[in-house]
Order: structure tokens, then C-alpha cells, then sequence
């Protein structure tokens, strides 16, 4: 039984609590927050104990560690818990500059312990069967991948003055996405962005609204597009084209019903927002590092994963500043 600490009893570390829940061969032990009322509503509703982060990050009993608390937290969380040995799990991004997020990945591999990036995108069962059948070669070599990402509405601009940005907080997903389904590394970033949504948030120095085109060395594309608005629900679909034909993963509905009239055919809403869209993802992503501890092998997404994500957040953003293609070694 993997014994589990959590800091950060937010909503996503209330998610990851849910999802240990479902999983017999990890328990989680104790939870920490800065706000105490936080920390004790999650141990009531777990069963867990509440501890400091510190007591956590040393305890004896506790075999790894999930890191959700906020991004500004996790270099010396994720720093402290490589040297006590603890196995991490760690929320995106691991820190809002990809140098930082370097030296966290080279004290994570000096203390050998196992670092899995929370991406859990990758193990939606639609783009998880996408990957797989991309891989098997079932459209021959990809040529263009296509990636839309569109939130139902823009968080707080509160959120957005500390979020790092439109493409470390949001499309970070989605340029992980594209490394998984290209299969090989960009070298070439472009960006274009606009702040077409409200107003409030370019005067707090972001975008809403953004495309950014991928390109790796043997010529393969991929355009990402986000947007903070879409009027209809979470819009979340992939398309790949390749030599011979195309892999398409579309929107989750509430329901499969259709119904059929004189004015045409109407279906269900998509799925709300992200706790709804990829729940199933949430599970499978701990299942799979759960599984990783228990048979000793390095968790995937790994922390090498979430550093090459952020240092394409990180070209995304130049290139947006400056209006120029950004290459990458």
C-alpha cells in the first residue's frame, strides 16, 4: 500500500484525492493547505490527517508526495521533497520559467527519485486511443496536427495577474499534447495572440485569445488554438492528418441523445469545464504513477516532459513579444 501526502487542498488536490479514493493499492495519509479550513474539510472527507507541508515533506510514513499547490510554491517544495527521497507528483507547470524547472529536474535526478508531471490530457481515453493508433501507424506518417483548446469563460483577473500567461498556464497542455502525438521535437515556434475577450485582462499583460504553429526538423506542423471564451461549453478536439488519412477525437457531450426535427438536428452541450471533461483522465493518471512506485519504474510523463512543455511556453511567449519565429536547440 503506497502511503500518499498531499499539499494543497484546492480544487485539483481535492480532485487527486477523489482519485486516490478509487485506488485500492495507494492510500492518502495526510493533507496540508495555508488555509487551515481547507486542509480540514479534505481530511474529513478523505479520512487523511491534517500535518504542516514540512511535517509531510519529512514524514517517515509517507512514501510520495502530490504537489497542487500553487506554482510559485513548487521549486522549493519540489526541491526539499527530491531530498527527503520522496516520490512527486506535480502539477503544471513546474514552474513558471523552463531555467527554474531545469534546476528542479537536475536535484530530482541527483536525489533519484521518481518525478511524474501531471499531464493528464495524455491519458484521456479518446486521445490515449488517438496516440495509440497514430502509433501503430494506422494514417501512415503525421503531416499536421491541429489542437483546439477553448475555456467557457476567462478565470478572475486576479488568477490571470499571477498565472504566468496564457501559454504556461493554459496551452501548456496543449503543447504537451503536440509533443505527444508529433512524436518528435519542435524546432521552430511561433505565436500570435490578441486580447479579444475582455479587455481587463490585456491591461493585466495577457492575451485571451492565441494561435501558436509548431514545427520540427523533418517538416511536421501543429497549430494550437486557445481562447478564454467559448459561448457553447469546453471545446476540446484534436485532428491529425497523415500520409494516408486522418485520426479525429471530438467534444465530450452531457448525452448522446440527438434529436431530429423540422429545423434539424440538435445534440447535448459538451462537457462544462476540465473537472468534468477529463475526469476519467484524473484517475488513470494516478493509477499510472501509483503504478510506476509499486513497480519501480520511472513515472511518464516524466520531468523531463513538463521542461521541454515549458521551455515551448517560454519560445510561445517570445516569439508573441518580439513577432518573430523562435528556434529551440
Amino acid at each position: 500500500m503506497i502511503s500518499i501526502g498531499l499539499l494543497g487542498c484546492g480544487r485539483i488536490g481535492q480532485v487527486h484525492a477523489l482519485s486516490l479514493s478509487r485506488i485500492t493499492s495507494a492510500r492518502l495519509t495526510a493533507v496540508a493547505d495555508a488555509v487551515p479550513a481547507a486542509a480540514n474539510a479534505l481530511a474529513d472527507s478523505s479520512g487523511a490527517e491534517v500535518r504542516s507541508a514540512e511535517e509531510i515533506i519529512s514524514a517517515s510514513d509517507i512514501d510520495a508526495v502530490i504537489v497542487a499547490t500553487p506554482t510559485a510554491l513548487h521549486y522549493d517544495q519540489i526541491h526539499a521533497l527530491a531530498s527527503a527521497g520522496k516520490a512527486i507528483f506535480c502539477e503544471k507547470p513546474i514552474d513558471l520559467s523552463s531555467t527554474r524547472a531545469a534546476e528542479c529536474r537536475a536535484v530530482v535526478r541527483a536525489a533519484g527519485v521518481g518525478f511524474f508531471t501531471a499531464f493528464n490530457r495524455r491519458f484521456d481515453p479518446n486521445f490515449a486511443h488517438l496516440q495509440a493508433q497514430l502509433a501503430a501507424g494506422a494514417i501512415g506518417e503525421t503531416e499536421i496536427v491541429v489542437i483546439t483548446s477553448r475555456d467557457p469563460s476567462p478565470p478572475p483577473v486576479s488568477y490571470i495577474e499571477q498565472s504566468g500567461g496564457l501559454f504556461r498556464d493554459m496551452m501548456i497542455h496543449d503543447l504537451d499534447m503536440a509533443r505527444f502525438l508529433l512524436g518528435e521535437e519542435p524546432v521552430e515556434v511561433h505565436a500570435a495572440g490578441s486580447c479579444l475577450v475582455d479587455p481587463a485582462i490585456g491591461e493585466a499583460g495577457d492575451i485571451d485569445t492565441a494561435v501558436v504553429t509548431l514545427k520540427t526538423a523533418t517538416g511536421k506542423l501543429c497549430t494550437i488554438n486557445n481562447s478564454r471564451r467559448a459561448t457553447y461549453g469546453y471545446d476540446q478536439r484534436i485532428e491529425v492528418h497523415g500520409a494516408k488519412g486522418m485520426l479525429r477525437a471530438a467534444n465530450k457531450l452531457e448525452h448522446l441523445v440527438e434529436i431530429s426535427g423540422g429545423e434539424g438536428f440538435t445534440t447535448a452541450p459538451n462537457k462544462h469545464f476540465f473537472l468534468e471533461r477529463y475526469a476519467d483522465a484524473y484517475v488513470a493518471e494516478m493509477e499510472a504513477f501509483i503504478s510506476a512506485i509499486n513497480e519501480g519504474k520511472s513515472p511518464d510523463p516524466s520531468i523531463d516532459d513538463g521542461v521541454a512543455a515549458q521551455k515551448l511556453a517560454d519560445a510561445a511567449a517570445k516569439s508573441l513579444e518580439t513577432g518573430q519565429v523562435v528556434r529551440l536547440d
